[in-house]
């Protein structure tokens, strides 16, 4: 809701509906009760291959790290140390993934522009409030059209098709864990890699590994270039995401240059809003919030919802 003509190059001015229009306005009131009791999923092949890529990556990464550098390592304490550390990294970076991906990212409901939707907001006269012609809804302040997920998404900053779903308000914590996680991990298994190549060539490749000197090599090159390439895209993705809490501002606000007609929540209070509550521990873990039983229930009841 706004009063001023502020995304005029995004948003069509379709007028309301009306009585006369064949739309359901029973679906539309119901509608966001019904999506509290699905699991949201975005049904996009592009998006659910980058996904898995990213899952076997990860596994790929935890498989050299465990059973080609660590195991066949004649240091315990070595192994033991950086097999947790490194395995706690991966969890959280995937559990993070997934929270990020099955998480509703602040979709508005669709048609919801009804008129007795319309008497019920109480609006003041002369008050504009706009409708998205794409899925007939009343459209927030802040909110942005997706094109892959069909729907007006609050405070959308990106679609990320790694994670296959839209990054906007109310996953936004997780997107930016799933980076940093990453990030952490891809910087562990390089240096793991550098002490591997160092005691494999000291060694002359006698017993640094259960594998084939060859199969070696080349299993640690692979880990190597993938870890540069996961470090360097997370890192910088992080960097922006912090960036971009503590400015209150979208990156397609950013890259539209959209002037701020709300009131911004600058540094700590930017922090605060995404994670939730003062600072703390709980802001690094990806479970904070996550009810197993009513996911369940979730699961039974309603099913998943498909965005096609």
């Amino acid at each position: 809701m706004q009063s001023s003509g502020h995304r005029f190059r995004d948003v069509e001015h379709h007028p309301l509906l009306g009585e006369n229009e064949n739309y359901d306005s029973s679906s539309s009131s119901s509608s966001e009760a019904d999506t509290a009791d699905k699991i949201w999923f975005i049904r996009d092949g592009c998006g659910m291959v980058c996904a898995v890529m990213t899952w076997l990556l990860v596994v790929y990464a935890d498989f050299v790290v465990t059973f080609v550098m660590l195991l066949p390592s004649k240091d315990f304490w070595y192994s033991m140390i950086n097999g947790v550390v490194f395995n706690c990294l991966a969890i959280l970076a995937l559990s993070s993934h997934l929270r990020t991906m099955l998480t509703d990212p602040g979709a508005v409901p669709k048609g919801n522009a009804t008129k007795e939707y319309m008497e019920s907001l109480q609006l003041k006269p002369g008050e504009v409030i706009y409708k998205c012609p794409k899925c007939c809804c009343v459209k927030p302040e802040r909110a942005h059209h997706c094109s892959i997920c069909k729907r007006c998404i609050r405070k959308m900053d990106h679609h990320c098709p790694w994670v296959n779903n839209c990054v906007g308000e109310k996953n936004q914590r997780f997107f930016v864990l799933f980076t940093m996680y990453i990030a952490l991990s891809s910087a562990h298994a390089l240096i793991l890699c550098g002490f591997q190549f160092f005691s494999c060539v000291r060694g002359q490749w006698t017993e640094c590994s259960d594998f084939s000197p060859p199969v070696t090599v080349i299993l640690l090159i692979f880990l190597c270039l993938e870890g540069l390439l996961f470090l360097t895209f997370t890192a910088v993705m992080f960097g922006t995401q912090i960036h971009s809490i503590c400015n209150d501002e979208t990156e397609i606000e950013r890259l539209k240059s959209e002037k701020p007609t709300w009131e911004r929540r600058l540094r700590w209070e930017g922090m605060k809003s995404v994670f939730g509550g003062q600072p703390s521990i709980l802001w690094m873990n990806p479970f904070a919030g996550f009810r197993f039983r009513r996911f369940l229930l979730k699961s039974k009841r309603g099913g998943p919802e498909f965005s096609v």
